[in-house]
């Protein structure tokens, strides 16, 4: 059953937490995702074949939680994060699906103390600045400026992308400055993805800072990521860190 909190913000985040042995996992799901999506549902399942603690929740403007979409930006789906964080005690595991990874990076430099280790899937770090602003026409950085632009989107109506959301991303960047990630890292990305180039993980890979920090290509495997064998892979990336 769905079950909410309520943010220091005032925001309405909803969602599900298995109980269960520490360090709980937690997953952070994509741009304009919900916590319903196949990754999410199938960790669940695995966590609880193991006894393990789980959260999964919807960043506000997103699923079940309060708020429109066109009003959040990088910044609010972070506050959130810790929000639902806070219903756990002691350490964490982070697993980032896509723009997920971006804000568990984000909760990472902010609670490092709590982190045990991270999976991210398709990262997007600093998208809002290197993958839309960066890709942005004259004419479309000036329809921004106005107000919003509507970016077309392979998984149904269009985005609509606010000026708040590119200026706030902004504040939020982690590639520009030193990236430290002292805990077990596996950075999982497909060659197909249509939406997060390769390029991106390998200048993640290169720019963090960390022990035990390793990327995994997949051939063929897209954006979703979804799969019998990506999904295998994020269950053995996350039982990796585990041991780790």
């Amino acid at each position: 059953m769905t079950e909410f909190i309520n943010t220091p913000q005032g925001r309405r985040i909803a969602y599900h937490l298995t109980d269960g042995t520490g360090p709980a996992i937690v997953f952070l799901g994509g741009f304009k995702s919900d916590m319903g999506g196949t990754k999410a549902i199938f960790l669940e399942k695995w966590a609880r074949t193991q006894g393990r603690a789980f959260l999964r929740f919807d960043y506000s403007g997103h699923g079940e939680s309060s708020e429109a979409f066109t009003d959040g930006c990088i910044g609010d789906w972070f506050e959130d994060a810790c929000a639902a964080i806070g219903l756990l005690a002691g350490k964490i595991i982070l697993v980032g699906s896509s723009m997920g990874g971006w804000i568990s990076l984000l909760v990472a430099r902010r609670m490092q103390e709590r982190i045990a280790g991270m999976v991210t899937i398709a990262a997007a770090p600093d998208f809002t600045e290197d993958s839309m602003w960066g890709g942005f026409s004259e004419a479309q950085k000036a329809e921004l400026m106005a107000g919003q632009v509507a970016l077309p989107s392979e998984y149904g109506e269009p985005y609509i992308i606010t000026k708040r959301l590119i200026e706030e991303g902004r504040d939020r960047l982690v590639l520009r400055d030193p990236l430290a990630l002292p805990f077990p890292v596996r950075f999982l990305q497909g060659t197909a993805d249509a939406d997060v180039d390769m390029a991106v993980a390998l200048r993640l890979l290169k720019h963090a800072e960390g022990p035990d920090m390793r990327l995994t290509l997949v051939d063929g495997a897209d954006h979703r990521f979804s799969d019998e064998r990506c999904l295998d892979l994020i269950v053995s990336s996350v039982t990796d860190v585990l041991s780790g």
